[in-house]
């Protein structure tokens, strides 16, 4: 755990222009600095840095944060790992709260089982210089087209074929038995012996998201050989269903591009990216998981399967639809022409006529799987009605209501049916999928209690023992609909004007009577909740709360703002975002037409934004009053509508009130 103070220290430290200036070319324009933005592709600058505020702001794709959000969004990584990246960077000692025993231990293993990782790569690399790997590892990557470059890329490599070529290696340069175990690059004999996990073979490393050697996957070149590929066991750095050859080097132009392209083979995603197209990965020689998909999720919700055209690619890419659409992913299919996979099909064309191609042929997944079952049901009726019903199972896997309709409407005219006939059938379907997440919970639970493990992916656990994830996507869920609009409005004035005073007419009902004690907007809306009222929805309440604790340290408004952008609460900082550097159009009515200036505007907005809070505080409250009636008791009733009749009159004078102050504008 890196200290608050030194957190601070790296916050105060970093600076905005040069952070960004490691990835972009920025140029300066008056005050500030603008360039062509790195989150999206765009051929006119819309991206802007302001020394001042130490802030940047797209106005093309809307991202906006402090230094440590650049290199989050940038990097794909975890708030304490931008913090890491911007300490190694202006060179700030972090020395890390006391640990446990336990946890120094875990942490060093897992280092260790990175370092040993690192070294058999480098070894690997090595061994394509001369003598047997140069002879057959390297002639085979030159034959099937991948150049020098690539292969330092990638750090490809050779396992030579003696049997503890490797384990003399690592133990000469000082690395432990334990660990060339533990990282699966060597098994042990019944005699106690190690040798060499992988020999006689090409060797593609795996890394983890943040660029870490994780594991290996070794090709032989041998035709006799049945096991064509050998991968690394899982360990505990390195587990298969979560991790995709070639994640750490697609992943900023996936995030770029807003699109994967998912194939299958080690020398695909290789080629593919020498050709130029690099926001490919492959599933690790496994079939897809549900945890690859949302690893995938991390940086886009668009994926295209670009499978072999032969049976196998078919059928590997139907398999992984219902798991892609039940994340919520939007999923495209193109297959290559039969007897072609991504590899001999880039090799055969251009960067632009390989895109124009995955362009053209993409289908979305109704229509692939429409063309692909009617050619196989030829008329038959029974078949066809079979392939209706899967259809709509495929569709029932999709999360969002909205989605799921538009393609049961699209299904139903293809088809000529019913939509409710479709409804009914995904009905039907979804309830059966709830409940067999509803036992799998419950069979997790029983594992708990009865002091088991968690199934699959979950058994390795704990920040320490894996090289660190990037975050998803930052989500600000509205708990609360009708008073969210308002509770934006009141943060809006706290994170643009919060220092500024409020200078009330002596006439206002607002006048403190005293000229040399002007409210800030702040204060202003702060007493307004001094009756211990919260905000509804938990994001806009966490923003709320860490304005007011910075606000009372007596710091700036720019300072508290910057603050609040670097929160590690990181649904702080995206509100804080979209409410401080965006144009926020506000549900109150707004007067700048009138207003000559803000001080002026501030007066009138402010209490305006209070007293719509507070009926909107009512119209919440009655609403559930009347849910309330449906299951009450006839007394229960009564007292019921007599609370109703008070919070519709209460309501009625707040909007009197509102008119009031409006007509006095």
């Amino acid at each position: 755990m890196i200290p608050q103070e030194t957190v601070n220290l790296i916050l105060d430290t970093a600076q905005i222009v040069d952070v960004v200036s490691d990835y972009v070319t920025l140029k300066r324009r008056g005050a500030n600095f603008v360039a062509c933005c790195p989150f999206h592709n765009e051929k006119t600058p819309s991206f802007y840095v302001s020394p001042s505020k130490g802030i940047y702001k797209c106005f093309g794709c809307g991202k906006a944060g402090t230094a440590v959000g650049f290199v989050m969004e940038q990097e794909h990584c975890s708030y304490v790992e931008a913090l890491r990246y911007l300490a190694r960077k202006y060179h700030i000692e972090i020395v890390e709260a006391e640990e446990s025993a336990e946890e120094i231990a875990r942490r060093q293993r897992s280092e260790s089982l990175l370092l040993v990782s690192d070294f058999a790569c480098k070894f690997f690399s090595g061994q394509l210089k001369d003598g047997e790997g140069r002879a057959v590892g390297y002639r085979y990557y030159r034959e099937r087209g991948i150049e020098d470059a690539t292969i330092e890329k990638w750090g490809l490599g050779w396992a030579p074929s003696g049997r503890t070529a490797l384990v003399d290696a690592a133990r000469a340069a000082g690395y432990k038995d334990e660990y060339l175990l533990g990282a699966g690059l060597a098994v042990q004999g019944e005699d106690g012996a190690l040798s060499d996990k992988f020999r006689e073979r090409v060797m593609f490393p795996i890394h983890s998201v943040s660029g870490r050697v994780i594991a290996f996957s070794g090709r032989t070149l041998k035709a006799d050989n049945p096991a064509k590929y050998v991968n690394s066991p899982e360990t505990e750095i390195y587990i298969k269903s979560r991790n995709l050859l070639g994640i750490y080097f697609a992943k900023a132009d996936i995030a770029r591009e807003d699109r994967c392209i998912l194939v299958e083979g080690n020398v695909d995603v290789v080629m593919m990216h020498q050709l130029g197209i690099t926001n490919v990965v492959a599933s690790c020689g496994t079939s897809l998981t549900v945890e690859q998909v949302r690893l995938i999720k991390k940086f886009t919700e668009n994926i295209t399967i670009m499978y072999d055209g032969d049976s196998a690619g078919i059928h590997a890419a139907l398999r992984g639809i219902p798991m892609v659409l039940a994340e919520g992913m939007n999923v495209h299919v193109v297959l290559l022409p039969d007897g072609d996979d991504p590899d001999s099909f880039s090799r055969k064309h251009t960067r632009d006529e390989v895109r124009e191609f995955i362009a053209q042929n993409e289908k979305d997944f109704i229509v692939f799987k429409t063309d692909l079952l009617l050619s196989q049901a030829a008329g038959d009726p029974l078949k066809k009605a079979a392939l209706i019903n899967d259809i709509a199972d495929t569709i029932a896997q999709i999360p969002d209501a909205v989605k799921r309709s538009t393609y049961v409407e699209a299904t139903a005219q293809q088809f000529g049916i019913e939509a409710s006939i479709l409804f009914d059938r995904i009905t039907r379907t979804r309830r059966a999928l709830q409940e067999e997440a509803l036992k799998a919970a419950q069979r997790e639970e029983r594992r708990r209690q009865n002091g088991l493990p968690p199934n699959a992916y979950e058994t390795v656990t704990g920040d320490l023992q894996a090289p660190p994830e990037v975050q998803a996507p930052v989500e600000v869920a509205e708990e609360n609909r009708i008073l969210a609009p308002s509770e934006r409005d009141l943060l809006y004035f706290l994170l643009r004007h919060g220092c500024d005073e409020l200078d009330f007419e002596s006439d206002s009902d607002y006048y403190s009577g005293d000229e040399m004690d002007k409210p800030s907007v702040a204060d202003f809306i702060r007493d307004a909740f001094s009756d211990g009222t919260r905000m509804a929805n938990s994001a806009y309440a966490a923003v709320y709360d860490a304005y007011f604790a910075l606000y009372d340290e007596g710091l700036t408004q720019q300072d508290i703002v910057k603050r609040l952008l670097d929160a590690e609460d990181r649904r702080v900082a995206e509100v804080t975002s979209q409410l401080s550097t965006e144009k926020y159009r506000l549900t109150v009515e707004a007067f700048e037409k009138s207003m000559t200036t803000t001080s002026s505007w501030l007066v009138a907005q402010v209490p305006r934004a209070i007293l719509g809070y507070a009926e909107r505080r009512m119209q919440d409250r009655y609403d559930t009053l009347r849910r309330s009636l449906s299951d009450a008791t006839p007394e229960r009733e009564t007292a019921i509508l007599q609370e109703m009749v008070k919070v519709q009159a209460a309501q009625r004078r707040i909007k009197q009130k509102m008119g009031r102050e409006k007509n006095t504008k």
